[in-house]
């Protein structure tokens, strides 16, 4: 479902003229999974606010930004970002299977988005890649890379391959959860390639994502030779109590899914009716220490705006209150949050 008309019909949103503004601004889309995990009766479902526009995202504060995480100011060519010296992001497509409403590139995927790189660009930035050798690491990211054919997958593996002091390839994916269907044997062929590790990173807010579907999407994986990890975003409304997020985090170990990282929500614009304080993002992840395994503590992340990465802000990285913090970059700066400038 890509369109009000669409989720109207099925029950998931009231007739309102007023709510195609939000369509006209921002990408929506609903696989047939997750229109199974949604429950239409309950208006407080969490999977529905993960995904059915409202009209809340109408609504930008003074300190929200159109690229909240600063990836323009560390990109040297289109589709990459290079904000770290041993690893960069690659931003092969701009589109998903699903698009959350609180997604931090949210001004920049979609129909209305960056698109796919051209052949081109694609050229260029494998060649960014290898004429650099500190770069360790490749990150597939986007949009969704898994929206891309298998063969187109194989392909990009295959030229990375080619680049010996590229080490790790990892991939940034809702598809296991929202289209599980896409993870056969092809695809998952497809992620691997010879002298690379692969590691997927599985991104899920709510133990409901891991359905049958959805489980046996993530065995093909392991089973497969693939690393997973995961990521999820702190989420009013949908995740921000301890019950739910240590379910959560059990639900990715048993899935052989090491939890990784929390991720304190972006300022995207339309955002701010899933924010949670920072406090509070302490006080539950706090609460998780001894309620469950150390196998399922996640670090607690933000990415400071600006394009300065990211700050584990469970720990000492992060220090005032009231609203009002300092926090402190991988190089030793220090950053105001919410910024002043915005």
């Amino acid at each position: 479902m890509k369109s009000i008309d669409a989720l109207v019909a099925a029950g998931l949103v009231e007739p309102d003229p007023t709510l195609r503004a939000v369509a006209e601004k921002y990408a929506i889309g609903i696989t047939p999974a997750v229109l199974d995990l949604i429950d239409s009766n309950d208006p407080a479902d969490p999977m529905a606010r993960q995904f059915v526009p409202t009209l809340a995202e109408l609504i930008t504060t003074p300190e929200e930004r159109a690229d909240p995480i600063g990836d323009l100011a560390h990109s040297p060519i289109e589709g990459i970002v290079h904000r770290y010296p041993d690893r960069v992001l690659l931003k092969a497509v701009h589109v998903c299977p699903v698009y959350c409403r609180f997604c931090f590139r949210r001004e920049m995927v979609g129909p209305q988005g960056l698109g796919t790189l051209t052949s081109a660009e694609l050229d260029a930035a494998i060649a960014y890649i290898a004429e650099r050798e500190e770069i360790w690491e490749v990150i597939l990211t986007g949009g969704d890379p898994l929206v891309l054919s298998p063969r187109r997958l194989r392909d990009l593996m295959e030229r990375l391959a080619e680049i010996d002091h590229v080490k790790i390839v990892r991939f940034h994916t809702r598809v296991p959860v929202v289209e599980p269907e896409r993870i056969d044997d092809a695809m998952v062929a497809a992620l691997t390639a010879s002298g690379k590790t692969t590691y997927l990173a599985v991104h899920a807010n709510h133990p409901r994502e891991f359905s049958p579907a959805a489980r046996a999407a993530f065995r093909r994986l392991s089973e497969g030779g693939i690393v997973l990890i995961s990521q999820s975003v702190l989420l009013k409304g949908v995740n921000d109590d301890v019950d739910t997020l240590a379910a959560l985090m059990r639900g990715f170990v048993e899935n052989r899914i090491k939890p990784y990282y929390l991720h304190h929500p972006d300022l995207a614009p339309g955002t701010g009716h899933f924010r949670v304080s920072v406090e509070s993002g302490q006080a539950l992840v706090a609460a998780l220490r001894g309620r469950i395994s150390g196998l399922c503590q996640p670090t607690y992340v933000l990415d400071i705006p600006g394009g300065h990465g990211k700050a584990d802000i469970g720990a000492a990285s992060i220090v005032g209150r009231d609203g009002c913090f300092t926090v402190r970059d991988w190089q030793g700066g220090e950053h105001a949050y919410p910024p002043g400038d915005a």
